[in-house]
């Protein structure tokens, strides 16, 4: 965390809450692409880790991804001594998804997705959005904590530290809603057949 505070510089502050909170927004979003809303997508597998050459890797390291149909990945690794590896990593992940391999291509088939199971990934979005709102109120509560401590010191004005109060709440109902909204919008991509 890197909070900048100096007496009346208001837009120092802003802007140094925002890039903090915005690092949260950046990790929900990519936490939010893993879902399968039953249309293919690379970011689905490309942070897969895969145990090959004797380290752990990441899938967009050792491969190419493309989905040419709406409901297939197809992963090309880039050395067919790596192709077992993936196959391994993709078995062991929370896709659920059996890889067909054919020679070096691997190709992945999204099922259609039952009611069910889109009610239960509806679910599954809803937490990982309210896991990072709970990650923004704790950067609220740190720069918070860090605003009492100045006042305490003198280092900043009581009127100035109220300032900064109104500004930190701000920047959180901002990014919250921004959360909100990105839940609300994967949700409906899951509720779309």
């Amino acid at each position: 965390m890197s909070i900048k505070i100096e007496e009346n510089n208001l837009k120092a502050f802003e802007l140094s809450v925002a890039a903090d909170m915005d690092k949260v927004l950046q990790h929900c979003q990519k936490d939010l692409s893993t879902v399968n809303t039953g249309k293919a997508s690379a970011s689905m597998v490309e942070d897969l880790k895969v145990d090959c050459y004797g380290n752990m890797m990441i899938l967009r390291e050792l491969a190419s991804i493309s989905t040419p149909e709406s409901n297939m990945i197809v992963i090309q690794p880039w050395d067919k001594g790596s192709v077992s590896a993936i196959e391994k990593a993709i078995l062991a992940s929370h896709l659920s998804l059996t890889p067909n391999t054919q020679g070096t291509v691997i190709r992945l088939e999204l099922p259609p997705m039952s009611v069910a199971r889109r009610e239960e990934l509806a679910k599954l979005v809803s937490k990982k959005a309210e896991d990072a709102k709970v990650a923004l109120r704790n950067v609220r509560k740190d720069v918070g904590n860090l605003i009492k401590d100045l006042e305490k010191k003198k280092m900043v004005s009581e009127d100035f530290v109220k300032r900064l109060t109104k500004s930190l709440q701000d920047a959180t109902d901002k990014f919250v809603a921004n959360i909100d909204a990105m839940g609300e919008k994967k949700k409906k991509d899951l509720k779309t057949f």
